[in-house]
């Protein structure tokens, strides 16, 4: 994939955050010594409602992001239609770095699953720090596949006759498991639920074949035993789950599905404002902190500039449109 940030270990991270702490703050960025920015608070929106994995994110980076910027970063939690009503929000303000949106994954496939957008995804949006990314697992029920071949195998020989559960036409959920299920050769029922929580609890009754789902939604499912990890949906394996192999090495296809969180200013923001929100946001995935929350959940912490964030952006909307073109799926 183009673009990526660089995910930062533990070690390396600790010794950022200290370097970074120590260091003169014209040395972080000018304009902090100037006073020029921030001078009030500033609003985060999040398009999804309090408690979920992208609000999360959003508090813990507001949080950190505020003391490095001696200002209030506060969330304003807008939700509805897949994130785009905040998107939209966010696209409309103002260019002066006070009125900010942290994105998730949905923002690369929503210019190909709606026909029309209130907004313009890349014309109307500054990508600001891709900040985390988190590969997906596929898990299925206790008494059902016991790893990938199997699972496939299952698809190919009774294509239709298994299903999967989703979080709704559209999710990531459901494109991630339309991708699987392609590039197995083999055919499911979706099935789709109003969140991950009731679709895992059909799952865990054995009424799905998988689900897609992250390590730390899936995680006490996992440690009490009462659902099978078939594999990690990215190139390469996780650190916090060495044994597990991934999704391609079991199946042989590329296979790489993932979910991530971007910080994203409105279009025309002044390059030294979007300069100084990326070295908070660099700064705040950094600190220890943040490290310890996300630890042992499959988090991929990152650092990025500008530019990188913006690559990888774009390198995700261009990866799913045609795929999303292939499956037929449409959003109203």
């Amino acid at each position: 994939m183009k673009g990526i940030g660089r995910p930062i270990g533990r070690r390396r991270a600790l010794a950022m955050g200290a370097a970074v702490a120590a260091a003169p703050a014209g040395l972080v960025s000018p304009a902090f010594s100037q006073g020029a920015f921030p001078d009030r608070s500033i609003r985060l929106v999040v398009g999804f409602p309090p408690g979920g994995s992208t609000d999360v994110a959003a508090r813990m980076l507001a949080s950190r992001m505020s003391e490095t910027l001696g200002q209030q970063v506060v969330v304003d939690n807008k939700p509805g239609v897949a994130g785009n009503i905040a998107s939209q929000i966010v696209a409309d303000a103002n260019p002066d770095g006070y009125t900010l949106l942290v994105g998730n994954s949905n923002m690369g496939t929503v210019p190909a699953l709606y026909d029309k957008l209130p907004y313009d995804p890349v014309k109307g949006l500054e990508p600001v720090a891709h900040f985390q990314t988190i590969p997906m697992i596929l898990v299925a029920p206790i008494g059902g596949a016991k790893n990938i071949k199997e699972l496939i195998e299952m698809l190919r020989k009774e294509p239709g006759k298994y299903s999967y559960a989703t979080a709704g036409t559209g999710s990531n959920g459901h494109l991630m498991s339309y991708l699987f299920i392609q590039r197995a050769g083999g055919d499911a029922l979706q099935v789709n639920y109003r969140g991950n929580a009731p679709a895992m609890q059909d799952l865990l009754a054995g009424r799905h074949a998988f689900l897609i789902d992250t390590v730390a939604t899936s995680k006490g499912f996992l440690d009490a035993n009462r659902i099978t990890l078939l594999g990690i949906g990215s190139e390469q394996r996780l650190a916090s789950l060495p044994d597990v192999p991934t999704v391609q090495e079991q199946a042989g296809f590329p296979f790489r599905v993932r979910t991530w969180s971007m910080l994203f200013a409105p279009a025309g923001t002044p390059r030294p404002i979007v300069e100084i929100l990326n070295a908070a946001a660099n700064k705040a995935v950094a600190h220890p902190d943040f490290i310890e929350k996300t630890k042992g959940m499959g988090i991929e912490l990152i650092q990025s500039t500008p530019d990188t964030a913006k690559a990888f952006y774009l390198g995700e909307m261009e990866f799913w449109a045609p795929i999303v073109k292939a499956s037929g799926i449409k959003v109203e």
